[in-house]
């Protein structure tokens, strides 16, 4: 499968985006779909999960309550909507694929290509 994410940009803090990731190729109903980010100098961190099938969601302390994963499987897409962007959600966000849940970027073995995302302040 390949992934491509789109949907960054420039936002004031306090402002929404939401990122999509468009899927080439079946997703299995057991796969796991992640969003990471990743911010200058600093490693690449876990975000938020969906299990394809299930729908079931999971989120980093750090973003639980502000974002929300969803996916719609006939378009084979995965969204994250951002809301109360602050600046230090700023980062590079990548969406991957899995085969099982997980928080590291090494239980994931498809990666899209990233989209960069900056909020002012």
């Amino acid at each position: 499968v390949q992934l491509q994410a789109f949907g960054g940009g420039l936002v004031q803090a306090g402002g929404s985006l939401r990122l999509s990731c468009a899927a080439s190729g079946r997703i299995f109903s057991s796969a796991v779909m992640g969003w990471f980010r990743q911010a200058p100098g600093k490693e690449r961190e876990f975000v938020s999960a969906i299990r394809w099938g299930r729908g079931s969601t999971y989120y980093a302390d750090s973003v639980k309550g502000q974002f929300t994963v969803s996916r719609d499987s006939a378009k084979n897409t995965v969204y994250l909507q951002m809301n109360s962007l602050k600046p230090e959600d700023t980062a590079v966000y990548y969406c991957a694929r899995g085969v099982s849940l997980g928080d590291t970027p090494a239980d994931y073995n498809a990666w899209g290509q990233g989209t960069l995302v900056t909020v002012s302040s």
